[in-house]
């Protein structure tokens, strides 16, 4: 018998399963090429020759005692330090390996940073729409995510009115993720020192440490002239959590970091509980094989062109046929406005089409659908004449 906080998990992880199978059905029944899939965030475009190159002269010149083997919780101390000097590099800053926690991707980075920051019935604010998985992480540790809701009139940018009427002294956290999923939107220089005035304000009024989680797997995917601000410039109390999932294309090799920045409260004290809090997770520490091929790859990078190709001609398609979008600015995620109030409906009206989308709800944002453009150009194509013939059935 599982336990009664496993039984929704599993309740609502079989939604998303159930829609992975029925791509899969279809698939059968029609043809893989006939069935336009947008439901996952999972790249489509290789990742760069670097990583073949490093991975494969590494296993063949280095010692594999050391290749395979154990290290410090915490990571290669090599790894580490590029990963320091590539940021300083890149934002003009002052930071060494002992910044630098390496993780299995974001997702555990976020895990460990929350456990060490929350105490039961402690609160963490979101602003919806949201990565669903961000409930569950908050959970784990028997504390409360706090909803700011979504703000579709501004680009869906962070409500910061809302933000400061629900912090309290039990607000440990604030996640931000830009560029965003679901919605593709980067948060301005504007929003982020706008952000951070709100939180400086709210940390002098309660006494208190109120963090940013940075939560970053998209910050390379930008698209056009636009610009991801680095948080820790802006408050010195953000923690980054990155992942080299999606700007490397590398997500089933679970890589990524935490930065705890020198500024931060407590920062060495808040470094070693992240280093146990690894340990303790069971994940130990970061795969070994590709912390040493990041060292050499940290300057490569993804085809960008692919991603702003399918996403200009997946916007204009939509637009085009009558449907209401965010426009994207990176992340690989387009944010559409149902046509029906129910978009559950939409979606099952789509999936007619053999067009297969997230529904809003998933992401606390219902009404809207989410088209995950990390397909194939072929994919984007293959579903416009099915989007067209919808547009003219909702909209004449």
């Amino acid at each position: 018998m599982i336990s009664k906080s496993m039984k929704p998990r599993v309740e609502n992880s079989s939604a998303i399963r159930a829609m992975f199978e029925e791509g899969v059905r279809m698939s059968r029944l029609y043809g893989a090429e006939n069935v336009y899939d947008f439901s996952l965030g999972n790249p489509n475009v290789p990742a760069p020759k670097e990583i073949n190159e490093a991975i494969i002269d590494i296993v063949r010149n280095e010692d594999p005692l050391k290749v395979h083997g154990y290290m410090v919780n915490a990571g290669f101390d090599e790894t580490r330090e590029a990963i320091a000097e590539s940021l300083n590099k890149r934002f003009d800053t002052g930071y060494c390996k002992d910044n630098v926690v390496m993780t299995p991707g974001a997702g555990l980075a976020m895990n460990t940073v929350l456990r060490s920051i929350l105490d039961i019935d402690d609160e963490v604010i979101v602003f919806a729409p949201y990565f669903v998985d961000y409930a569950n992480y908050v959970s784990n540790y028997h504390a409360r995510l706090i909803e700011i809701s979504p703000n579709p009139e501004e680009g869906f940018m962070p409500k910061l009115d809302e933000l400061r009427e629900k912090i309290n002294k039990k607000t440990k956290a604030v996640i931000i993720n830009s560029p965003n999923n679901p919605t593709g939107a980067i948060y301005s220089e504007k929003v982020i020192r706008d952000l951070a005035a709100v939180l400086e304000e709210k940390q002098k009024e309660l006494d208190t440490v109120i963090y940013i989680i940075a939560d970053e797997p998209y910050r390379e995917l930008v698209y056009g002239d636009d610009v991801v601000p680095f948080v820790p410039k802006y408050y010195d109390n953000t923690i980054v959590c990155y992942s080299f999932s999606k700007s490397l294309s590398l997500a089933g090799e679970r890589i990524g970091y935490v930065l705890i920045p020198p500024e931060s409260d407590n920062a060495e004290e808040f470094t070693s509980a992240v280093i146990i809090a690894t340990r303790i997770s069971g994940a130990i520490n970061a795969p070994s094989l590709i912390q040493l091929a990041i060292i050499r790859c940290l300057d490569a990078k993804v085809d960008i062109d692919f991603y702003a190709k399918n996403c200009r001609e997946l916007y204009d398609g939509l637009t085009e046929a009558g449907f209401e979008c965010v426009r994207p600015q990176g992340a690989f995620y387009l944010w559409m406005k149902s046509p029906d109030p129910d978009e559950k409906a939409f979606v099952q009206a789509l999936k007619e089409e053999h067009i297969l989308v997230t529904p809003g709800s998933a992401f606390a944002g219902p009404g809207y659908v989410r088209f995950s453009y990390c397909v194939s150009n072929a994919t984007v194509q293959g579903a416009l004449p099915g989007l067209r013939r919808l547009g003219k059935k909702y909209f004449g």
